[in-house]
């Protein structure tokens, strides 16, 4: 089990809510999905996994980011 520190959060455009964490022993940035949309039909936004930040295009699809 690795320390990761909180980036932030964010809510998709499907209406789930996914929290950015990096890897505080390397530089790797992980996605959880916090909370899944009530109206999302995405198999791959299951809640507490992991999301490519690539694939979900994390920060153009956010319509609000709070960051701590």
């Amino acid at each position: 089990m690795s320390v990761v520190r909180l980036l932030g959060f964010a809510t998709l455009t499907c209406g789930c809510v996914v929290g950015r964490y990096r890897d505080v022993g390397s530089t790797r940035e992980i996605v959880y999905v916090e909370e899944k949309g009530t109206g999302c039909d995405s198999h791959a936004h299951r809640r507490n996994l992991t999301v490519s930040a690539q694939r979900e295009r994390f920060a153009s699809a956010a319509s609000t980011i709070a960051h701590a």
